[in-house]
């Protein structure tokens, strides 16, 4: 299937590029300028876009990302150190945005005559994001069909909604995706913080995958404590 991913220049998503280029037929990656407080994944999605030999395609929706404001990620708001399943993380929602995102994403598939759009929601994300779990992709590919029925099928992949964030990392083991090229840490420095609710994240999912993590943490630590505290 001609395939376009959506590529932040995270973990999730290059491994998922890379996968897809291996098993489909990839002809683009798709990243998004909302406004977030860093550039630094637009960038590692570039260099992935480059060593698969794919075109990559920066959309710009900032004007829409200042509507969406309360954000962690969007607005002068702090980003709250500690684990994903914390109830604190859900400061780091941006309303509506992977709906959004993927909206755009099938309109240009479908303009480009691709059969396919990939997105790299995992498990992981589920307990504070309601737009990456699987009932929400049930319902968007339903709503898809319906928007462009007669005139296009585009299926929405996600091979990794009902996996671990280690079932990725193990993943992108196999596939040989140069990890340390990949940035997830929210607040942008020059190295990984180790402490928001992505880099624990991160962290803790080699651990668990027994894949050796190339990333440098400020405080590459702090993922015990919180890790316990929050299976304790």
């Amino acid at each position: 299937m001609k395939t376009i991913v959506i590529c932040s220049g995270g973990l999730d998503s290059v491994t998922l590029a890379h996968r897809v280029a291996a098993q489909h037929d990839l002809v683009g990656l798709l990243s998004f300028d909302y406004g977030q407080r860093h550039k630094k994944e637009l960038d590692s999605a570039a260099f992935c876009a480059v060593q698969l030999g794919v075109p990559h395609q920066i959309i710009d929706i900032q004007n829409v990302g200042k509507s969406l404001s309360g954000s962690a990620l969007t607005d002068d708001v702090d980003v709250p150190d500690g684990h994903y399943e914390e109830e604190t993380m859900r400061v780091t929602v941006v309303p509506n945005r992977n709906a959004i995102m993927l909206a755009i994403a099938f309109g240009i598939a479908t303009a480009n005559g691709a059969d396919a759009v990939a997105a790299a929601v995992h498990g992981g994300d589920h307990f504070i994001y309601p737009d990456c779990r699987p009932d929400f992709i049930d319902a968007f590919q339903n709503m898809q069909d319906r928007a462009l029925d007669g005139y296009a099928s585009i299926q929405l992949l996600t091979p990794y909604v009902l996996g671990s964030k280690a079932d990725i990392v193990t993943d992108g083991a196999k596939f040989n995706v140069p990890f340390a090229q990949t940035w997830s840490c929210y607040k942008g420095g020059t190295n990984h913080c180790g402490r928001c609710g992505t880099c624990v994240e991160r962290r803790e999912a080699f651990h668990l995958a027994g894949v050796a993590d190339p990333t440098v943490y400020v405080d590459p630590d702090f993922w015990h404590l919180k890790v316990r505290e929050t299976k304790s």
